[in-house]
């Protein structure tokens, strides 16, 4: 059994679990207490509203309709996760409901199936009502389910309660399906983490993408050193390591066979890259311009079709 605390403890018991609270009008003394009690109290019911807009959410469940007189609730859980409190003591949020229900959720126990609706749920509740269309499509964003979570694990903090004394209005009373788009079972397990003073753990992130390999870099200067004396030089001399790459590069694009790809830049590899520098990708040159001896343009080029950076 428990009463409720007063309405600024209340206010500050949400805001100390992280809600972000805004005190609407006169909620603190807006209630139904004429009508009847409000307490002891065992529980913590969640509703959707089927409606749209939180400004007129927010209104709706202040002052009711011509049918049901407001408060509707507590407090509206909008989707941005802010807490509208709108009244303060017995609210028209519950209605009658099952006392196999009511009694499972004293006992902190699996609640049963509800089939009878004979108790005062207004009387032993908390509501909240939560802004959505409950039609199984309209979204429940992060920062409502947060919101939801930690309005309710304050609530049963301040009472001893275990997420247990969680249920939505479709545990409660027959025919009801609110809240629809979640499953209670998944909120109460939020809020047992919370009170536990755990968090539920988080889903996996996709895996971050691997860096791109940092790519090889030719030196303009050395390699053009070196396709102008490896030529004349005996055996296969290696005078600058950026040859191979250039070499590989040739040898993809079909212009150097594979066997002569040694590191040396001679007739061979000179031949080559002449082809690449009148082929259409390396710049269409011809003549002189086309004599085997890279140049800065070309060598972009070749690199960048074939996977090197160039320095000159």
């Amino acid at each position: 059994m428990a009463s409720a605390p007063s309405a600024s403890t209340f206010a500050a018991l949400l805001r100390a679990e992280g809600a972000t609270v805004v005190e609407v009008g006169n909620w603190e003394t807006h209630n139904r207490n004429s009508k009847g009690p409000w307490g002891p109290l065992y529980g913590v019911m969640i509703h959707h509203t089927v409606t749209k807009g939180t400004a007129n959410t927010v209104e709706l469940c202040r002052k009711g309709h011509s049918a049901l007189p407001g408060p509707l609730c507590h407090g509206v859980i909008a989707k941005d996760g802010k807490v509208h409190l709108v009244g303060y003591g017995r609210a028209n949020h519950a209605g009658l409901g099952d006392p196999d229900v009511l009694a499972a959720v004293i006992a902190e126990q699996p609640v049963p199936t509800d089939n009878q609706a004979t108790v005062d749920g207004n009387r032993h509740f908390y509501g909240f009502e939560c802004e959505n269309l409950g039609d199984g499509k309209d979204p429940w964003p992060e920062a409502q389910l947060l919101a939801i979570e930690r309005v309710a694990a304050a609530i049963c903090r301040h009472h001893g309660w275990s997420e247990r004394s969680v249920i939505g209005h479709l545990n409660w009373q027959p025919g009801k399906v609110d809240p629809r788009g979640f499953t209670m079972a998944s909120m109460q397990e939020r809020i047992r983490a919370r009170l536990a003073g755990t968090k539920p753990a988080p889903k996996p992130a996709a895996p971050k993408p691997l860096p791109k390999p940092a790519m090889p870099v030719v030196d303009l200067s050395n390699l053009r050193q070196a396709a102008l004396t490896n030529p004349a030089m005996k055996g296969t001399p290696c005078t600058y390591t950026g040859v191979r790459i250039v070499e590989a590069a040739l040898v993809d694009a079909g212009l150097l066979t594979k066997r002569l790809s040694d590191g040396h830049f001679g007739s061979s590899t000179v031949d080559a890259y002449a082809a690449w520098q009148r082929s259409k990708a390396g710049g269409g040159y011809r003549g002189k311009a086309a004599d085997g001896i890279p140049g800065l343009s070309s060598l972009k080029k070749l690199g960048a079709k074939y996977g090197f950076d160039v320095v000159s």
